[in-house]
Order: structure tokens, then C-alpha cells, then sequence
């Protein structure tokens, strides 16, 4: 029915504009009248041409458009549902951009407290470093106090020794030595 009238419209429009390029003119002296015999055969011509034309190519002609027609409603459709599927991805992104604020935060607080951890874990190390350092310095120097101590006690003792030597030489005769060597002789094999 719609194909029915597209026909009749174009022919209509058709029919119109060679009515006026017909009138339009021509050349100076002719006869400015119409040759309706002419014009007659033309637009049965065109009538005919119409009729094989919508005979044996209009079917093919209405399916193409009416296929072109649902081709296009499909596409329609299609974009419906992708701009439907972009808003809710862009819905998605926002979301997600709204929330990257909200980690972005949560990962520098966490940062932080992480930060203050382990500055107070270096600090305790550091402590406990110098004290361990304090005590084996403590350590260290009365080891060395003790040696140093032990040292000068052997070197006094052996002044002693050089110097109660060096009296018993000069007050103790050659037969109080020998006598005093029995004695210790004796009291060592006796025990």
C-alpha cells in the first residue's frame, strides 16, 4: 500500500516537472503551443515504464527498503542497547574513580601507620643496640681493669719475690739455706 502510493506520488512529481521544462520553452519563433499528442505518448511511455518497472523489480525494490527499513530499526535497537551498556560502564568508571579516592587514602593511611612502625621498631633496635654496646663496653673495661690489675699484682709479686730474694741473700747464710731446704724436704715427703 505504502509502495502503491510512493509510486503515485513520483509520478505525480515526475508528470509536474516536464509539464514545466516543457513550457520552459524552446526556440524563439516556434509555436509556444502544447503537443498534446506528444506529451500523451510521453507520459503513457512513463506510465509504462512505471508499471514493468514496479512488475518485475518492485518486489525487489520493496524488500530491499523494507529490509533496508528493519536493517536500520535493528541498528537503532543495537546503539539503544549500547549506549544503555556505555552508561552503565561509565556509571562503573565513576564508581570506580570514586573509590580509587577512597583506597588512594586507605593506602596512605596504612602507609603511614606502617611507617610509624617501623620507625619505632629502629628506634627500639637503636636502643637496645646502645645498651647492648654500654654493657659490653662496661664489660670490656673491667675486663680490662681486671687484666690490667692482674698485671700490675704479677709485676709487684714478682718485685716482691726479687726483692725478699735479694734480702734473704744477703741476711741468709750458706748453712741456713741448706738447713732450711731439709725442712721443706722433710715436710713434703712426710705429707
Amino acid at each position: 500500500m505504502k509502495v502503491a502510493r510512493h509510486t503515485v506520488l513520483t509520478l505525480i512529481g515526475v508528470l509536474a516537472f516536464t509539464a514545466l521544462a516543457y513550457a520552459s520553452g524552446g526556440e524563439a519563433g516556434e509555436d509556444h503551443g502544447l503537443p498534446w499528442a506528444n506529451f500523451g505518448w510521453r507520459i503513457l511511455n512513463f506510465v509504462i515504464f512505471i508499471f514493468l518497472l514496479y512488475k518485475f523489480a518492485g518486489a525487489k525494490a520493496a524488500a530491499f527498503f523494507g529490509g533496508r527499513r528493519t536493517q536500520i530499526r535493528k541498528d537503532l535497537e543495537d546503539l539503544e542497547l549500547r549506549k544503555v551498556e556505555a552508561e552503565k560502564k561509565l556509571k562503573d568508571v565513576e564508581t570506580g574513580i570514586r573509590n580509587l579516592e577512597q583506597e588512594r587514602a586507605a593506602i596512605l593511611a596504612e602507609a603511614k601507620t606502617q611507617g610509624d612502625a617501623i620507625k619505632a621498631a629502629i628506634l627500639e633496635k637503636a636502643h637496645k643496640d646502645a645498651e647492648a654496646m654500654k654493657a659490653q663496653a662496661v664489660t670490656s673495661a673491667e675486663n680490662e681493669a681486671r687484666a690490667a690489675f692482674d698485671r700490675v699484682r704479677g709485676e709487684i709479686a714478682d718485685q716482691v719475690i726479687e726483692q725478699a730474694t735479694k734480702i734473704v741473700r744477703e741476711k741468709l747464710t750458706e748453712k741456713d739455706h741448706e738447713r732450711l731446704v731439709d725442712e721443706y724436704l722433710t715436710k713434703v715427703v712426710l705429707n
